[in-house]
């Protein structure tokens, strides 16, 4: 039995990356444009006659009757905005007739930038009827995994609505798993001036009311462009394209049958030392542009190595700047569980600085079989690492300076917002950072020392 996921993607960003992920999802499973198989090359690596790339599809799509290959595949996705644009651009895009109309919900006033909007006026219209449409998902399911949301936080509708639906699923669904892509805004790649306040009140809500966060940054997007596929004017497109290559990573060990099986759960269990710090580092390897990728397969010593490498990360952070808590590799491809074996251990004797040493074997893998419509194999790192307290450093000396001064503040406030929030947001990501930093300070402690405490105890 599959083990379902419900997507959502809310706000214009949220909306893109959401949808470039599901070009790649329905190009992996060989779908049409409609929803139908194509029938073509397919792989049976158990020899039971139903196709690989259907074996597990009702993870994110719903069948139309029993007959896997002859029928149509419906996503499980409900589509919010609070304006209609964004909708009408996915109608008109070649694989919007793929999704099931009255999944689309929209207001038509927008959030303007506006966490407080998208969370307590125009947002909080429009949520009932979107958990309406989670609920009829839901029914739809025979065994519910969790929820996946993409969502941006430095507008108004992804920010303040997409953490007001996340609030509101916790509420409803507590026993499962919610996990976010979530894209932090960066210095050089602004289009706010309130994007700071936006991301501070976010990231509050993430702390309490997700269980993984999946965090990606548009100037590490850039970097990569730049730096890695020499590209120098990249659209958005394109960059949505390396988001969606690494959610289908993360999602491979979901979709696809394979050696070493992974889930979400699973992937919390293994990442998430502490509650609070559930937030995550993500990089692919090979990224190379489409001229280069015709079918490029590399070695496990080559994908582990990118991945590890900085100029392949999806957040702007320095891994010198912080250690890791735990990681997990997820290859894809023809690989021997042996070779992947022996290059993670090799990695884990060779970085050991990089790790916390209070943590053993802090490294995990999966194999799946099924490679990437792109290259012959592909490996997708996640990471928790306390060098993302960069990310919330440099949010939370943004907004100290405008809040020092309330500038913009009566925006927030004309929607109903109190300044304690603000503090409270405020105080919540300090602490966080705080936090990130005590565990990357905290030493191994030797055995005898702990001798001496119990004896301590003991007079």
């Amino acid at each position: 039995m599959v083990r379902e996921i419900i997507h959502l993607q809310v706000g214009q960003c949220g909306n893109q990356i959401g949808n470039a992920f599901w070009k790649s999802v329905v190009n992996e499973h060989c779908l049409t444009n409609t929803g139908k198989f194509k029938a073509g090359e397919v792989n049976d690596e158990d020899g039971d006659g139903i196709p690989d790339e259907l074996e597990n599809i009702g993870v994110y799509f719903r069948p139309t009757n029993e007959d896997l290959i002859n029928c149509k595949h419906v996503p499980r996705a409900i589509l919010v905005d609070l304006e209609p644009g964004t909708m009408d651009v996915i109608k008109a895009s070649n694989i919007g007739g793929i999704f099931k109309p009255d999944l689309m919900v929209f207001g038509n006033n927008g959030a303007g930038n506006n966490w407080a909007k998208g969370h307590y006026t125009e947002g909080a219209e429009l949520v009932e009827e979107v958990l309406d449409k989670v609920r009829q998902e839901i029914e739809n399911c025979d065994s519910p995994q969790g929820f996946q949301l993409c969502h941006s936080l430095g507008g108004g509708t992804g920010s303040g609505m997409g953490t007001l639906l996340l609030l509101k699923i916790r509420d409803g669904y507590p026993d499962r798993i919610t996990t976010t892509y979530s894209v932090y805004p960066s210095p050089k790649v602004s289009d706010t001036v309130v994007e700071p306040y936006n991301a501070v009140l976010s990231s509050h809500q993430l702390l309490e009311n997700s269980d993984e966060t999946f965090i990606v940054d548009n100037e590490a997007l850039y970097n990569i462009n730049h730096n890695v596929l020499k590209n120098q004017s990249p659209t958005y497109a394109e960059l949505n394209s390396l988001v969606a290559q690494v959610t289908c990573g993360i999602t491979a060990s979901l979709r696809f049958p394979g050696k070493l099986n992974g889930d979400l759960r699973k992937l919390g269990v293994n990442l998430v030392p502490f509650p609070r710090l559930h937030f995550f580092l993500i990089s692919q390897a090979p990224l190379v542009s489409k001229e280069a990728s015709a079918k490029q397969s590399c070695k496990v010593q080559d994908l582990q190595s990118q991945c590890f490498s900085a100029r392949n990360f999806y957040s702007n952070v320095k891994p010198d700047d912080g250690k890791y808590l735990a990681a997990a590799f997820m290859f894809r491809g023809p690989l021997s569980t042996q070779e992947v074996d022996e290059e993670l251990d090799k990695l884990q004797t060779k970085s050991a600085d990089f790790f916390v040493e209070w943590i053993p074997n802090n490294i995990k893998s999966s194999i799946i079989t099924t490679p990437p419509k792109s290259s012959g194999t592909s490996c997708t790192f996640v990471a928790n690492t306390t060098a993302l307290k960069g990310i919330f450093q440099r949010l939370a000396t943004q907004f100290g300076a405008m809040y020092r001064r309330k500038a913009f503040l009566h925006w927030y406030k004309g929607e109903g917002m109190d300044e304690m929030e603000f503090q409270e947001a405020d105080k919540n990501v300090r602490d966080l950072i705080t936090e990130f930093q005590d565990k990357q300070d905290a030493e191994l402690e030797e055995e005898g020392d702990e001798d001496e405490d119990e004896e301590d105890d003991d007079i």
